[in-house]
């Protein structure tokens, strides 16, 4: 097995992984406040990473890290952790899984979109069409518009997470792709700023309450299990993956998901529905093609 096909390999497990943590976030925010709740993930994960990145020795680099290396590690943190993740519990809290991960799935469409003014980068004819392909299954899937109220908020916190998860996307890749820093140290340093954030905001505004044993053993689980692992493989395949491929199997969750929340939560799907999922995921796909050299 090549390094190419072994990394391809183990990013596709990774989506699997985050997946299924669709499925258990929906399950736990019976019980657990939405920001505590990615507050709690996100912080005991890195409380896992800390020890492992200190005694490899990858926190070295952090410390001959410039100023200007700490501040985009202090955004990445902020952006990808505690408003993007926040936003993702939050939607989930008010939205059908499949719903949230459709909203967030454009973030593989907006990111072309974004490099226009950030990074100075032109579409293709075909990115332009795959934009229009996404638009078109997401006005499929939510064809006829009829957006209850408590549903419309949810859908504004979901929109505001996928531009800054598309923000984050962009300096991530800038980041990892630089290679000065390990994988472990880009993820510990980024998770801790982020986390931490996350959960003071989200004990101030929600509270901590007491947790049962199954809502301890979801969180573990998708601390050490579906974060702290997922996340720094995640980093290390983007050191072979080009970023089309990158962006290709992550688009595959939105299929994924789908089908978990059918299995696992009963949230059912009907023909339209399906259709526009299957249209939006053709779309980021169009999108993410680009011609390589």
């Amino acid at each position: 097995m090549t390094a190419h096909t072994r990394a391809a390999l183990q990013a596709l497990f990774v989506t699997l992984l985050w997946s299924t943590s669709w499925v258990l976030i929906k399950i736990g925010l019976d019980d657990i406040p939405a920001l505590t709740f990615a507050g709690l993930r996100y912080a005991l994960a890195f409380l896992c990473l800390l020890p492992l990145a200190w005694r490899s020795g990858q926190l070295a680099a952090l410390r001959r890290l410039p100023r200007t290396g700490w501040r985009r590690l202090i955004a990445l943190g902020l952006l990808f952790y505690t408003v993007t993740q926040g936003a993702q519990f939050l939607g989930l809290e008010r939205l059908p899984a499949a719903t949230v991960s459709l909203l967030l799935s454009f973030s593989a469409a907006l990111v072309p979109l974004l490099g226009i003014p950030l990074l100075g980068e032109t579409l293709t004819r075909s990115q332009w069409g795959g934009v229009g392909v996404y638009l078109s299954g997401a006005l499929v899937y939510f064809y006829p518009v009829s957006i209850p109220a408590g549903e419309a908020v949810g859908l504004l916190i979901v929109l505001g997470g996928v531009l800054t998860n598309s923000l984050s996307t962009v300096l991530g890749r800038d980041v990892n792709r630089a290679g000065t820093l390990p994988a472990l140290a880009v993820t510990v340093a980024s998770m801790g700023v982020g986390s931490v954030t996350l959960l003071g905001a989200g004990i101030v505004t929600q509270g901590l309450p007491a947790l049962s044993a199954s809502g301890w053993l979801i969180i573990a689980w998708l601390a050490v299990v579906n974060t702290a692992f997922a996340f720094t493989l995640w980093n290390h395949t983007q050191r072979t993956l080009p970023a089309v491929e990158t962006s290709i199997i992550n688009n595959t969750m939105l299929i994924q998901i789908a089908v978990l929340a059918w299995v696992f939560l009963g949230e059912a799907l009907n023909a339209r529905e399906i259709g526009g999922l299957a249209l939006a995921a053709a779309g980021t796909l169009l999108v993410q093609l680009r011609r390589r050299g």
